[in-house]
């Protein structure tokens, strides 16, 4: 049988990539190929809804496909677990799926992962993270989850240690984790997590160099998960078998 795919955001960076793994991979079809302005009735009729548009418009993909019966795969930045657990019962009242991917990059989940695993052990942890000049939203969706994994291990001792946080120049606070985002040019995405402690630090760093190169592993990855998804599921970690039991409680 032939999932029918509704992509939204088709034509924008993120969403292309997912088009053409869409269009290759077997017992797929895209459906509907949609822009962020494209009349979101024309999902109907999709089993699958992706949503790759941006922060503003992904709550209206998210709605409108949860009202018509559809699964979801969400690639759009902007979605915090506050965020999230407004759609949760939405989703399950639907009796449907929704998949929330912050990045669907293989390497820059296994480095989140790392350093949630590192959490515990490290009184101060701050994260910097860089986009393009043309990102809409900062602090990006991988750094926000990235701390939030980070606080979640960090369950047993409390927040990370962060001085003079009232200091516009220490960053935004997520889960207590300060974060730094750049926005320049000639650049595609980087997260670095620093964690430090007495005598020492650790810093854990990932390179998004060829996006379509990147992205198309994970997309695979998610693609059956979502389909078949029940409830709500948060990150591409949660169909991967890291070995990081350390962080099992994330």
């Amino acid at each position: 049988m032939t999932t029918r795919v509704a992509i939204v955001g088709a034509t924008g960076k993120l969403g292309a990539v997912i088009h053409d793994v869409v269009s290759d991979e077997p017992g797929y079809e895209v459906f509907a190929a949609l822009s962020s302005r494209t009349d979101l009735a024309e999902i109907e009729g999709a089993d699958l809804v992706i949503d790759a548009t941006t922060p503003s418009v992904s709550g209206d993909v998210v709605r409108a496909a949860i009202e018509r019966g559809a699964n979801l795969l969400v690639g759009t930045s902007g979605w915090s677990a506050e965020r999230i657990a407004q759609i949760k019962p939405l989703v399950e009242a639907a009796g449907t799926g929704a998949v929330f991917i912050p990045n669907f990059s293989l390497g820059s989940v296994i480095g989140s992962a790392i350093a949630a695993v590192a959490a515990s052990f490290f009184p101060s942890i701050e994260i910097v993270e860089a986009h393009k000049d043309t990102k809409i939203d900062s602090p990006s969706g991988t750094a926000v989850r990235t701390a939030e994994l980070i606080a979640a291990a960090r369950s047993d001792v409390g927040p990370v240690a962060a001085p003079h946080v009232d200091q516009r120049a220490r960053g935004q606070q997520v889960a207590s984790v300060p974060i730094h985002s750049l926005r320049r040019p000639g650049v595609i995405a980087r997260q670095e997590v620093v964690l430090s402690g007495a005598g020492e630090s650790l810093s854990i760093v990932h390179d998004t160099v060829e996006p379509a190169l990147a992205y198309a592993p994970g997309i695979r990855i998610a693609l059956p998960a979502a389909r078949d998804a029940r409830g709500v599921i948060v990150g591409l970690d949660s169909f991967l078998d890291l070995g990081l039991a350390a962080r099992r409680g994330a």
